[in-house]
C-alpha cells in the first residue's frame, strides 16, 4: 500500500476497540485524513502523547481502504499538554478544532491548516486572551472558507461609511438604507475591534474594552453558527471571562 508523510494536527480522536484510536487529522498537504494509529491506549505505546488532540505532528501513514494507518510520529508542536492547563484555552481550542472540521474537505487547505497552527500555537503560549484568539480564528477561518464578513463597507451595496448597524444573514454591517426594521446596532469602537479581530491588530484588540468584546464575541458566534449548518457544539461552553494577559 501506497506510503506517504505529512505534518497534521489531530483535530479529534475515537476508541476503537482494545487498545487502538482513530484519529481525524487536518494535514499540510493531504487535507482532512482519518487514520488509525494501533496501540496507541497502550501502556508504553511508542506514540505516547504525541497523537493527542491539538497536538502537530510528523506522520507516516500508509493508505487503507477506508482508514490510512499511522506508522510513525514526530512531535512537532506539543500544544496540548499547554493548553489543556489553562481552560479558557481549553474551551477555545475545542471550538478551533470543531470549526476547523466543519470548514476543510478532503482535499484540505494549507491556509486553514496554517491558520490553526499558529492558533493553537498562540493559546499554549498564551500570547493573547483565549477568546479574542478564538474569535479572531474563527473569523479568519470563515474568510478562507469564502464567508469574508464586511465590517467597514455595507455588506450589502458596498456603500463605505462607518456603519453600525449588524445584519449577520447579509454579511456584516449594512448601511441605513439596506438595514431591515428593527436591526440592531453596535457602537463603532464594537465594529472596530472587529475588523481589528479579522485583520489580526492585536495591539488595538487588547486595548478593547470588555463591553465591546462580548458584543464582538456575540457577533462571532452568530456568524460563525448562521454560515455552519449544525453550528460548532462547543462553542457554548467557551470561557470567555479568561482575561487577556
Amino acid at each position: 500500500m501506497p506510503v506517504y508523510r505529512d505534518e497534521a494536527v489531530v483535530l479529534r480522536t475515537h476508541k476503537l476497540g482494545e487498545a487502538d484510536r482513530i484519529l481525524t487529522l487536518l494535514t499540510r498537504r493531504h487535507g482532512k485524513v482519518r487514520a488509525v494509529a494501533k496501540g496507541v491506549r497502550r501502556t508504553g505505546s511508542k506514540f505516547g502523547a504525541r497523537l493527542e488532540p491539538f497536538m502537530v505532528a510528523d506522520l507516516q501513514l500508509y493508505e487503507g481502504r477506508s482508514l490510512d494507518v499511522v506508522t510513525q510520529a514526530e512531535s512537532i508542536g506539543s500544544y496540548g499538554a499547554e493548553i489543556t492547563q489553562d481552560y479558557g484555552s481549553y474551551t477555545a481550542a475545542n471550538a478551533m478544532v470543531e470549526a476547523a472540521d466543519k470548514l476543510t474537505e478532503d482535499e484540505g487547505s494549507l491556509q486553514q491548516y496554517l491558520l490553526l497552527v499558529g492558533a493553537l500555537r498562540s493559546l499554549s503560549r498564551l500570547e493573547h486572551g483565549a477568546s479574542l484568539t478564538l474569535d479572531s480564528y474563527l473569523l479568519r477561518a470563515l474568510a478562507l472558507a469564502g464567508w469574508a464578513p464586511s465590517f467597514q463597507d455595507c455588506a450589502r451595496c458596498g456603500k463605505t461609511g462607518e456603519h453600525t448597524a449588524v445584519v449577520v444573514q447579509l454579511g456584516g454591517v449594512v448601511c441605513d438604507d439596506c438595514a431591515p426594521p428593527g436591526t440592531p446596532r453596535i457602537a463603532r469602537s464594537t465594529v472596530a475591534l472587529l475588523g481589528a479581530l479579522l485583520a489580526g491588530d492585536w495591539a488595538f484588540a487588547e486595548a478593547a474594552g470588555e463591553g465591546d468584546r462580548n458584543q464582538a464575541s456575540g457577533i462571532v458566534a452568530a456568524y460563525t453558527q448562521w454560515h455552519l449548518e449544525r453550528g460548532l457544539r462547543s462553542l457554548p461552553h467557551v470561557d470567555r471571562e479568561t482575561a487577556a494577559p
